[in-house]
């Protein structure tokens, strides 16, 4: 039996960045997003944000036990979770956040290429007949490009990675390249790590932001 599609390790380029920055030109890609605003580790909008964006990631991996597997399904692992971040009146410049309250989030989970609209709404569906507590109307299927960025693995704390983004942004100054964060384009963070089994000092985070040529 084949093992399941793995993106992690299919694109090593994208997840798996080493500790030293470098460059590179995002594909364009297809995720389940939910936006918010507040601190993640208090924000009740967070906690459900996840619930949401997992749940729905789950029902289009499971669809196949139900008769209701997508065209063109094949096995895989769900991948990480990932957030984009940026914050209310400045709290968060991109590399020190001032005010955690005042954060504003998008959190996403990207999808397999066989996840239409119509795959998406069958698993709104089948999620809010389980849990119909959820507010399901938060969550969009978005295709997002995000283009060129330089990357950087941050290995530790969440609160420790302003020194590792401070790393990333020295390599972006000392290159041929300006760092582009905007209101379109958002500091980028995915979620190698489960914190819940992870030590905080061996939590893998990758640090995307987005950059332009000179």
């Amino acid at each position: 039996m084949a093992a399941a599609f793995d993106y992690k390790k299919e694109y090593k380029d994208l997840y798996l960045p080493k500790v030293k920055p470098s460059v590179i030109d995002v594909p364009e890609m297809v995720f389940i997003m939910v936006a918010g605003k507040g601190n993640p580790n208090t924000s009740e909008a967070y906690k459900n944000a996840l619930e949401i964006l997992y749940g729905l990631s789950y029902a289009i991996k499971m669809s196949k036990m139900s008769g209701t597997q997508p065209k063109d399904y094949f096995e895989y692992v769900v991948p990480p979770l990932e957030g984009l971040w940026w914050g209310e009146d400045g709290c968060f410049d991109g590399v020190n956040i001032i005010d955690k309250d005042r954060l504003r989030w998008i959190s996403m989970i990207r999808q397999p290429e066989f996840v239409s609209d119509e795959v998406f709404d069958m698993a709104k569906f089948t999620l809010a007949k389980k849990k119909p507590e959820l507010n399901l109307s938060l969550a969009g299927l978005v295709t997002f490009n995000e283009g060129l960025c330089a990357q950087i693995m941050h290995i530790g704390s969440y609160d420790n990675e302003p020194a590792t983004i401070g790393v990333l942004e020295k390599f972006i100054a000392e290159s041929e390249y300006n760092n582009h964060i905007s209101e379109s384009r958002k500091h980028h963070e995915i979620y190698l790590s489960d914190p819940r089994k992870t030590a905080p000092e061996k939590l893998k985070t990758v640090i995307r932001h987005p950059i332009v040529k000179r």
